[in-house]
């Protein structure tokens, strides 16, 4: 098993038409704007995804990219234990973006929320439900207690519940069809 390599900006700029980017963030982000070139394989995709990616890693490199390094980690490890070789883009998009390097974004595309920004929705309304309700039914605030005891444990183990929850709304979902061609373009 191989250790996944992390790039910085500056490095990924200079090799990024050597490497096969693939997005592992949701349809929806993606589109809100991704690095020059990439492809969107979300990371609940992977595995169907995992034949396609192996033939691109052997035909250079395969650098995984979503927002700020943590999703594209979690899929560099899982190829690496797969033993094909891939790095993560040092804090995502919003590290590329911030450096002044520009995202590419689709015309017409529909622009869903940050994954991030879905789950501080989420989390925050639920809080806030159970402690309105909490006023009248003591009992309700246990789903308060029951959020931020997610929230701890997501930032304690470095993954998301929640996130992979929104993640299967139908505006966070590949079409088929997209997902069918992004594997056909790495194929070939």
């Amino acid at each position: 098993m191989t250790t996944p390599t992390s790039l910085g900006v500056d490095q990924v700029g200079t090799r990024i038409h050597d490497l096969t980017v693939i997005d592992v963030r949701t349809p929806g982000e993606y589109s809100s704007g991704h690095l020059p070139s990439a492809h969107n394989v979300p990371l609940d995709q992977l595995d169907r995804a995992l034949p396609a990616l192996t033939e691109a890693a052997g035909r250079g490199g395969l650098l995984f990219v979503c927002a700020s390094g943590a999703r594209s980690a979690q899929a560099a490890r899982k190829l690496s234990a797969r033993g094909v070789d891939a790095a993560t883009l040092d804090g995502g998009t919003n590290a590329w973006s911030d450096r002044g390097h520009d995202l590419h974004r689709p015309e017409g595309a529909r622009t869903t929320w940050g994954m991030e920004r879905q789950v501080r929705l989420a989390a925050g309304s639920l809080v806030l439900v159970g402690l309105l309700v909490g006023l009248v039914l003591p009992w309700a605030l246990l789903l308060s207690a029951f959020v931020a005891g997610g929230l701890v444990f997501s930032a304690v183990t470095d993954t998301c519940g929640m996130a992979a929850v929104l993640a299967r709304l139908p505006h966070n979902r590949p079409r088929a069809a997209d997902l069918d061609t992004t594997l056909a373009a790495l194929r070939g």
